[in-house]
């Protein structure tokens, strides 16, 4: 095998070095990769999740159109069906108005009826037309037009009349009967229903009442027995009773009676007698003992407000004395930081007026930057 030779060998090291400066230029010249760096695996599987959530955004997409255009198809058959149904309804309601609500027929059509001057009644229709007043000059006496057909309408409402009463009649005289008829079939089965109830109520009452007497007399006998038992009971516990009350102390009023193991100073309350006259005297020195010292405190109470307001007195008058201490030290704290405000204002101003005139005099010019970031090194 044959060893290439040196020129070639150098060359081919100058090659790598290039190729490997340049890949090295292009790795620290990328701020983004030199900063933060690249994750090609993140950055595949970030773009295969979005490709399969456009995927899954794209179907419910299609799914959504799907179902819009199943309800316009639904809304547009609705809508054919709403008209459809106006259409129906108006049709109805205008052979409605034609059949049933003619113009004939409204309440107010002889003011605008074309045929009403021939439809209109004569002047004068009978003797007994109202119409026909005094100064109309229709109607005259003894004048009779409409004598015949008069009488025969008369005569033949008078029969009309006649046979409808009688109709009238016989059929009230039909209902009556019914009614009674059914009245009194109605009252027999009630009479019945009602003497059986009876029958039953009173066979009811007597076996009840016969119950009752029983128990009532042996309730009877046995509170008759008790209060015998009772009556003597209470006997004995009276003249027990009489016979302890004049043997014992309380009538006697014995003093003694109401002493206690525990001390003189303890009593049964239901035996006590009341005080002698010497617990009486001891009592009302006690009150008087307590009113002095009550009035001994008060008086130390008042003596010590006093003293209290006093001393408030002379801290209120020490604290305004250091408040206006403490204000006046700050206004001169305040004078001395603006005079020292000042002097560093002007200093500033002066340092910033050298530093654009003096040091920021000399501008650099575009050959001074293009030195920089010609090599990886």
């Amino acid at each position: 095998m044959l060893r290439p030779g040196p020129d070639r060998a150098e060359a081919a090291l100058r090659e790598w070095r290039w190729q490997n400066e340049r890949r090295r230029q292009a790795r620290i010249f990328d701020a983004r990769a030199r900063i933060i760096g690249v994750d090609q695996d993140a950055l595949d599987t970030q773009v295969k999740d979005r490709k399969i959530q456009e995927e899954t955004e794209k179907a419910q997409n299609e799914t959504i159109a799907g179902e819009m255009k199943q309800n316009d198809k639904i809304t547009c058959i609705l809508d054919r069906r709403q008209k459809k149904d106006i259409r129906n309804l108006n049709k109805a309601l205008a052979e409605f108005q034609q059949n049933f609500q003619k113009p004939e027929t409204r309440r107010d059509f002889d003011l605008s009826d074309p045929q009403g001057l021939k439809k209109d009644t004569p002047a004068r229709l009978s003797d007994n037309d109202p119409r026909c007043t005094v100064s109309g000059l229709q109607m005259f006496l003894g004048e009779d037009l409409n004598q015949a057909q008069r009488s025969d309408f008369q005569k033949e409402q008078s029969r009309e009349w006649l046979l409808q009463q009688q109709r009238d009649w016989e059929n009230a005289l039909a209902d009556k009967k019914l009614a009674e008829d059914l009245y009194d079939k109605n009252r027999v089965e009630l009479d019945q229903k009602a003497m059986e109830l009876q029958k039953i109520n009173e066979e009811t009452r007597r076996a009840v009442c016969a119950a009752t007497k029983d128990f009532n007399r042996i309730q009877a006998a046995d509170l008759a027995e008790r209060k015998k038992i009772e009556k003597r009971q209470e006997e004995g516990d009276n003249m027990a009773e009489i016979s302890n009350l004049l043997r014992g102390d309380l009538l006697s009023e014995n003093p003694e009676q109401a002493a206690r193991s525990f001390g003189p100073h303890r009593v049964f309350t239901d035996r006590w007698k009341g005080m002698n006259q010497d617990q009486l005297m001891a009592i009302r020195y006690t009150q008087q003992q307590q009113v002095l010292e009550k009035l001994r405190l008060q008086e130390e109470a008042l003596q010590r407000n006093a003293e209290w307001d006093r001393q408030r007195v002379r801290a209120a008058r020490a604290q305004l004395l250091s408040e206006r201490q403490q204000q006046r030290l700050n206004r001169e704290h305040r004078k001395a930081l603006d005079n020292a405000n000042a002097q560093l204002s002007q200093e500033q101003k002066s340092r910033r007026i050298s530093l654009q005139e003096e040091v920021y005099s000399n501008f650099p010019t575009g050959q001074y930057f293009t030195q920089f970031n010609t090599t990886s090194r």
